[in-house]
């Protein structure tokens, strides 16, 4: 057995004796997943992440997507991070303020964070979040979605998109990520900007599609909110 193997196979161990811990996952894109290690087999890991009053969502990746994985009270990591733990709060602070990009995006540290899956044919995606007035939240989001026959974008929606009076944002691009904060219509956009969106109302947190007609729409973004 190779000494990576060996390393990966003496996590499975861990799983036994952290079930009451909140283990982290690293991604080699900046994410950082809390949760439970479930398991680690044929160069997959299987891991449960917090969802808090929503249950929890089990997350599957490759063995090479992630940096490592942190254990409450005990620190795991793979080998060619070895002999860095020294620096590990010094990069963890750096990577509150980093996006995926790994550009500095002058987030603060401290802030909570939450993956969600926004579904273009979906009208509103409830994010689980609920915000106070004037709290400030960050977005970074990913993905495509097809929004029309032919038509397919980003989080930042169509280029030089015309204006529509029938989208929940008549002046914003079509197909972009938007949202809303509790029942009203109050919508914002978000699109693929990083920087902070001050909300002026309180309640929960709603994202969706820049779209009049659903029906026709697939794919989705995935967002990672950081509020």
């Amino acid at each position: 057995m190779t000494r990576q193997k060996a390393v990966w196979a003496a996590a499975l161990v861990f799983v036994g004796v952290a079930t009451l811990s909140a283990d982290t996952l690293v991604l080699r894109d900046g994410r950082r997943i809390q949760g439970q290690l479930i398991a680690v087999r044929d160069e997959v890991i299987d891991f449960d992440g917090q969802r808090g009053l929503f249950g929890r969502e089990r997350v599957r990746v490759s063995r090479d997507e992630v940096v490592r994985i942190e254990f409450d009270n005990a620190g795991f990591d793979r080998p060619g991070d070895r002999g860095r733990d020294s620096d590990r709060d010094d990069r963890a602070g750096r990577d509150d303020r980093q996006g995926r990009d790994g550009q500095d995006n002058g987030r603060p540290s401290g802030l909570r964070e939450r993956d969600v899956v926004v579904n273009a044919s979906q009208p509103w995606t409830d994010t689980g979040v609920t915000v106070r007035p004037g709290q400030t939240v960050y977005f970074e989001a990913t993905g495509r979605v097809r929004w029309g026959p032919g038509r397919q974008d980003g989080p930042g929606g169509e280029r030089n998109s015309p204006r529509n009076p029938a989208r929940p944002i008549p002046g914003r691009p079509a197909g972009s990520l938007i949202g809303r904060v509790g029942e009203t219509d109050e919508f914002f956009y978000v699109g693929d900007e990083t920087g902070p969106v001050r909300l002026r109302g309180g309640g929960r947190l709603f994202l969706g599609i820049n779209d009049d007609y659903l029906q026709d729409n697939s794919g989705s973004f995935r967002v990672t909110l950081y509020y």
